[in-house]
């Protein structure tokens, strides 16, 4: 990720401060009512409510607007763009910090839908839409410089590096479905909330990197090198999926113990229906990932040679005219 993934350089939106005040109090509200009086919650409302959680989504929508206002029209976004930000962030926010989150606590398999979206669709969304410099024209100044300064570009430069984002994009579905591990970070709140954060956030570095639109240079790495990250994490998520989708045995008998939420599907059937999650939308997104880089390299190459044409023509038509 280059260092200009966010403007260095552009004013902050206005208003910022009343915008804060009134996300500290629909939070504060938010945190009251679940705590105090979760049964009046209903079933969009947060089932525990997680401050950070609320923030990053409120706060990077907000944010992003805010930018996109303060954008040139010429240099918005697209439409679709736009739409892929706030899906990924409402659907990533959706299995976080709704009634669905209760749900994922009590199934297996809506355990891995919740992290499917969290690790693969929520940021896959995010990354397509490519948001930094909307998200930066948005925020407040000194948070801007804080994330554009040489630390932090630089440990985004290393956990971006084709193999170790690869690497640690698989590593931590492996490590997370490891049974001891899953079963301890369910039971663990600490644990619990560190497994949430380190998917979102794993997702979204991948997925920028898979997914940015930019050629190489300003990219740091080529077209191809993209595509083969995004096959490359394919097929250990399909071994993962078969093995729990085929194992004989009980594997995750957290859910035995807190209560399963639909009594007439057995724990097996809970687990292979788990490891089918597990296997193929995840397949499927890496292969989505690996056209839209293809096809990514087809525009520029389109476009580039486009260039390329109207600079001879316009060299041509000086020799003519010898103007």
């Amino acid at each position: 990720m280059e260092r200009r993934w966010l403007p260095p350089r552009v004013a902050s939106a206005p208003g910022l401060s009343g915008s804060h005040a009134a996300v500290a109090g629909v939070g504060a509200a938010l945190w009251l009512l679940s705590y105090y009086r979760p049964a009046l919650m209903p079933v969009w409302a947060p089932w525990e409510f997680s401050p950070t959680v609320y923030l990053a989504a409120v706060l990077g929508l907000l944010w992003y607007f805010r930018g996109l206002a303060a954008t040139p029209e010429a240099e918005r976004p697209g439409i679709w763009r736009r739409v892929a930000f706030v899906a990924g962030v409402v659907g990533t926010y959706a299995v976080l910090q709704t009634r669905f989150e209760y749900w994922s606590l009590h199934m297996f398999f809506l355990n891995r839908v919740q992290h499917d979206v969290m690790h693969h669709l929520g940021p896959f969304l995010i990354a397509l839409a490519w948001p930094g410099e909307t998200i930066g024209r948005g925020m407040p100044r000194g948070l801007r410089r804080a994330l554009t300064s040489p630390p932090v570009v630089r440990v985004v430069r290393i956990v971006q590096q084709p193999f170790l984002a690869a690497f640690l994009f698989v590593g931590l579905i492996y490590l997370w479905l490891t049974p001891p591990v899953h079963f301890r970070a369910m039971i663990d709140p600490l644990l619990y909330s560190v497994m949430n954060w380190s998917m979102v956030v794993d997702g979204i570095l991948f997925w920028c990197l898979v997914l940015d639109p930019r050629p190489k240079p300003p990219c740091r790495v080529s077209f191809a090198v993209r595509a083969a990250a995004s096959i490359a994490v394919m097929f250990p998520q399909i071994a993962l999926g078969a093995f729990i989708a085929l194992s004989g045995h009980d594997l995750y008998p957290y859910y035995d113990l807190c209560g399963r939420l639909f009594p007439s599907i057995s724990a097996l059937n809970d687990q292979h229906i788990g490891g089918i999650v597990t296997w193929i939308p995840t397949s499927m997104m890496s292969v989505l990932g690996m056209l839209l880089v293809v096809n990514t390299y087809r525009l520029q190459e389109t476009t580039e040679e486009t260039d390329h044409d109207a600079a001879a023509l316009a060299a041509l038509a000086k020799t003519w005219t010898g103007r």
